[in-house]
């Protein structure tokens, strides 16, 4: 069966609708904070570089990196697996950042074969890549290849707003937050935007940002 890909605005609510109607608290999050935004963004190997080089750092951090990066013609996969070591952190890359990104070079992966696999397939190919965790590689296939029913279960905020908008006792763990997200298919992509959307709302309102 071939994936649904959200490509617009409408498919964000469409999903956010269908949520809303078999699960209350959806419906409730759906009122506060309306259907939430389509994330989309580049597919491929620039977009996993952008992934490895904004791990712990700070968006500002990041964005100055990857200007450096680009400003040294450090774009493609060939340019990197040509790149000294030295090269690289010369240019804003840490040693760790560096192999990771050098790793990802000499992958050879066929990004366009990857836009067509299967989920399992995809996470598998990208998580053999040092560097690459299983979070990285389904935030991939969620905003990069834009499929429609993908989870993310290991991510703190989402988590947390599960926590809160379905008032559990405490905070999910990677597995049960993966268990309980499996009644969110056919749009689990949507619900962890809802549930985005509904965790700014709520630490907005408690004043934090």
């Amino acid at each position: 069966m071939t994936p649904r890909i959200l490509h617009s605005e409408a498919c964000m609510a469409e999903g956010a609708e269908w949520l809303a109607a078999a699960h209350p608290p959806f419906a409730r999050a759906l009122e506060l904070c309306g259907p939430p935004p389509l994330r989309r963004r580049g597919d491929g190997f620039e977009a996993l570089v952008g992934a490895i080089v904004s791990q712990q750092v700070s968006v500002a951090s990041a964005r100055a990196i990857a200007a450096k990066l680009q400003a040294a013609d450090l774009v493609t996969a060939a340019h990197y697996a040509a790149a000294s070591e030295e090269h690289l952190r010369a240019n804003g890359l840490s040693r760790q950042k560096a192999r990771y990104i050098k790793a990802l070079a000499e992958a050879a992966i066929d990004f366009d074969a990857l836009r067509e696999a299967p989920e399992d397939e995809i996470v598998a190919t990208l998580t053999a890549v040092p560097g690459i965790g299983r979070w990285t590689a389904e935030i991939y296939v969620m905003f990069s290849l834009g499929r429609a029913d993908t989870f993310a279960p290991n991510d703190l905020a989402l988590q947390e707003a599960a926590r809160l908008l379905f008032d559990l006792p405490e905070r999910p763990k990677e597995k049960p937050m993966r268990a309980m997200a499996e009644a969110w298919t056919p749009w689990r992509t949507v619900a962890a935007g809802m549930l985005w959307h509904y965790y700014h709302h709520a630490k907005s309102r408690e004043g934090i940002t």
